[in-house]
């Protein structure tokens, strides 16, 4: 077991996010078998041992000494300063707790801060399904982490009521044909991330509709306008028209070659006109 964990990069702690680090830590000193010399305190060898205790207490010192090794390994120069003088790692360990993990008030005030900042999450209108539900997981995660129940129903209800309002559709749906006390995390995620890519195909459509221009160029640009949508990214330099980065320059409501419908000048759309005129 020892030889497939070789590979794995050792968690490192800096003195933040100690519970994350204690779960990692603690699941890669089990993939070396190393975990159980982490809890068990030091045994002298008894008077008169035999040669299979010798050579059982020789093992479990060697084991120990890899686990403290660990330990140094997975903390920071600042931490190893704090804990360079302790002998044993279960020394190590619970000097770690009770410096990082603080009494039982204090990991109470986490949580209330950590249920707080979940309750004033809101989807903003540029996020996308996948980037909102994994910031809500990730704050369930550490809720969790400190001891304190955190149900996905809770999530569940807490995506469907923070959708902007060009999800209803698919809320709507959901709420007809599935028993929302019952309904999966991953039901309603994969279903609204559904709407989601068929609102971008359809705005892409619209874009390759309207231009008259539309060659294999321009459809490698649709597709990196799909990307950008998705991810959150920009792709288009500064318009020459209107100095913004949000569309190419060709679908720019201000070219000078393009002509109002509802004033019949040059130089914007209608969409953007201020003439007075019905």
């Amino acid at each position: 077991m020892e030889g497939n964990m070789s590979h794995v990069a050792i968690p490192l702690f800096d003195g933040e996010s100690y519970d994350l680090w204690v779960v990692r830590m603690q699941t890669y000193l089990e993939g070396l078998d190393l975990w159980k010399v982490i809890e068990e305190d030091d045994v002298p060898l008894p008077e008169n041992p035999t040669m299979a205790q010798i050579k059982a207490h020789k093992d479990k010192k060697t084991r120990k000494a890899k686990a403290k090794s660990c330990l140094f390994e997975g903390v920071s120069q600042m931490i190893m300063t704090r804990i360079m003088t302790l002998k044993s790692p279960k020394e190590i360990w619970e000097y770690l707790k009770a410096e990082y993990e603080g009494n039982e008030k204090i990991r109470g005030m986490k949580v209330l801060n950590l249920i707080r900042e979940f309750e004033m999450q809101r989807m903003k209108e540029s996020e996308t399904i996948k980037k909102y539900s994994n910031k809500l997981l990730d704050i369930a995660k550490k809720i969790k982490l400190l001891g304190k129940e955190f149900s996905d129903s809770r999530l569940v209800e807490k995506i469907l009521v923070t959708m902007p309002k060009r999800y209803e559709a698919s809320i709507t749906s959901l709420e007809n044909t599935k028993d929302l006390f019952t309904i999966t995390l991953t039901e309603v995620i994969h279903a609204l991330q559904a709407q989601e890519r068929r609102r971008l195909m359809r705005e892409d459509h619209e874009v390759v509709e309207g231009d008259l221009n539309y060659t294999e160029e321009n459809a490698l640009v649709v597709k990196k306008i799909r990307r950008s949508k998705y991810n959150n990214t920009q792709v288009f330099p500064s318009c020459p028209h209107c100095k913004k980065k949000s569309h190419q320059s060709n679908r720019c409501w201000w070219r000078p070659d393009v002509k109002c419908h509802k004033c019949g000048q040059l130089g914007h759309v209608e969409k953007v006109c201020k003439s007075q005129d019905s």
